[in-house]
């Protein structure tokens, strides 16, 4: 049985959207895009590109998939991100998608679809896609959080766990945490059942 795994770039206030560029997403108005930037060195690359050579599949929502499928098939296989994302297995999920314009892509019509997945791949990771790891968290699909937390806030923008997304859970360490020069850590929960209140604790 496979995993599902999130990759989430984060502000300290909880915000994923538009780390990449200032074009990245503009959704809503925002105009904070490339937040990341000013924290990218060797180590922290080193931490994110290890992650993308052990999946074996990429799940992403539609907003992501429409900004990935306009992006890394134009980088050439001489970028090492765009190689291993442009030959590897991708889903998108879409109620609107017929049909996948990236090669080597499917459209998954539900969230739920999802869990068929773990049968197929052993390390499926969404990157980004806030509103479908909110989805399949709700629906118990998610099992891993791989977490970027960048020291900087925003006050606006697309907040993964936000007012009224998602349903109570928990979660144990999975890895001992990174921390980097710029102050960025990495950490890593696997799912672990439901939040444990002070009343069942005994307290």
């Amino acid at each position: 049985m496979g995993r599902i795994s999130l990759d989430l770039f984060m502000t300290l206030d909880g915000v994923y959207q538009g780390p990449g560029g200032a074009e990245e997403d503009t959704s809503d108005g925002f105009t904070l895009g490339g937040w990341q930037a000013a924290f990218a060195d060797a180590e922290s690359g080193a931490a994110i590109m290890a992650g993308i050579n052990q999946m074996d599949a990429l799940l992403l929502g539609r907003r992501t998939y429409d900004i990935f499928a306009g992006y890394w098939p134009q980088r050439g296989d001489s970028n090492p991100i765009a190689e291993k994302f442009n030959s590897m297995d991708k889903y998108v999920v879409s109620r609107t998608l017929d049909e996948a314009s990236w090669e080597g892509t499917a459209v998954l019509s539900a969230a739920e679809d999802a869990a068929a997945l773990k049968d197929r791949h052993e390390d499926i990771h969404i990157v980004g896609s806030g509103a479908l790891a909110g989805s399949l968290l709700a629906a118990g699909i998610l099992d891993r959080l791989n977490l970027f937390l960048y020291p900087v806030t925003l006050g606006s923008g697309k907040r993964i766990f936000a007012d009224g997304a998602g349903v109570p859970a928990a979660f144990t360490l999975a890895a001992a945490p990174q921390s980097f020069s710029t102050g960025v850590l990495r950490l890593v929960y696997d799912r672990s059942g439901s939040p444990v209140t002070g009343l069942d604790a005994g307290q």
